[in-house]
Formats: C-alpha cells, sequence, structure tokens
C-alpha cells in the first residue's frame, strides 16, 4: 500500500528565475535551497532549455518555479477564476499573519484581509508572476478542528448530489 510522508515540492512556471528568488527572499524571506538547469526535459528528451528553482517553505516543504525560455509566455486557466489557483503557505500565529501584512504592504504590496475562514484567518496577494499567495494563521481549537472531520464525508456526499453548500459546519461563520 501506498503511504505518502509528504510533498517533496509542488512546481509553479515563473517567468524569470532570478526575479523570482529575489522576490521571495525579500517579501517572505523564503531562500533558495537549489536550482536545476537542463537543456533538454529529462523524462521526455525534448529539447527545451529550463532554470528548476527550489525555496525552502519551512519544515521541509519546498516550493519550486520552472523558467521557460523558450515557451509561449505564461497565462492562466481562464476558466478558473483567480482566487481559486493559489499557493498557501502556513504562519505561526494571528499576530505574525497582521506583522506579515504590515510588512508587505510597507514593500508596496497590495494585500487583502485578514479573511476569516472559521478555523484560520488569512492574508491574500500575488507574486511577480502573477501567482495568488496566501498567508494563513491556524485560529481553531482542537475540538472545531474534530468537529470538522467528522462532518467531512457528509458534507462532500450533500454536495455531489446538490451543488450547494452543505450546512454541517454552519457554526464556523457564527464568529464571524
Amino acid at each position: 500500500m501506498i503511504k505518502i510522508e509528504k510533498i517533496h515540492h509542488v512546481a509553479y512556471r515563473c517567468k524569470d528565475a532570478k526575479e523570482t528568488v529575489q522576490w521571495y527572499k525579500k517579501m517572505l524571506n523564503m531562500d533558495l535551497n537549489l536550482a536545476i538547469a537542463e537543456d533538454e526535459v529529462p523524462s521526455t528528451k525534448a529539447p527545451d532549455p529550463y532554470m528548476h528553482i527550489f525555496l525552502d517553505a519551512g519544515m521541509g516543504n519546498v516550493l519550486a518555479f520552472f523558467e521557460l525560455p523558450n515557451s509561449d509566455e505564461m497565462g492562466r486557466d481562464q476558466n478558473t477564476p483567480e482566487w481559486v489557483q493559489h499557493i498557501a503557505l502556513q504562519v505561526s500565529s494571528y499576530d505574525a499573519l497582521v506583522e506579515a501584512k504590515a510588512s508587505l504592504q510597507s514593500k508596496g504590496l497590495d494585500v487583502l484581509g485578514p479573511v476569516n475562514h472559521g478555523v484560520f484567518k488569512s492574508i491574500y496577494f500575488f507574486d511577480p508572476n502573477g501567482h495568488r499567495l496566501e498567508l494563513a494563521a491556524n485560529t481553531g481549537t482542537a475540538e472545531q478542528y474534530k468537529q470538522l472531520n467528522d462532518v467531512a464525508l457528509d458534507m462532500i456526499e450533500e454536495w455531489s448530489v446538490t451543488k450547494r453548500a452543505p450546512r454541517h459546519a454552519a457554526w464556523l461563520h457564527e464568529q464571524d
């Protein structure tokens, strides 16, 4: 049986590897761990040079990017709202989230939030590649997370039939 240990890395495309490394260091204090560059794709042998960068997202987590200079200009899925596809990174507390917002705004970023999601609060902003980023701070109790876990399958079942938001966890938004 397969047992996943953790995410090795999550990879996205970037417009410029150097700019991306510098931005993530300046804005989020993320260090460059590794860079791999090839003139052909190892898995397909296609002649397509790339730079693959790996950034430290804390606790062994890695956020990676590919710069693909011979590909068409990068875009995004136009059929999916930009708020859906995002990279969420965790901070230690709500106070750290508020401090992060102030820091990012002082560096010229537009930041939305904090937004209350019931058991966590988040802020949102964009990187220079157009990727939406979320910083999240867990605020829920162990009991609240257990309650959400207990109703998760029932919520999925109801959603699959109705395509309407189930109310199994309506108590989450009573805190707003």
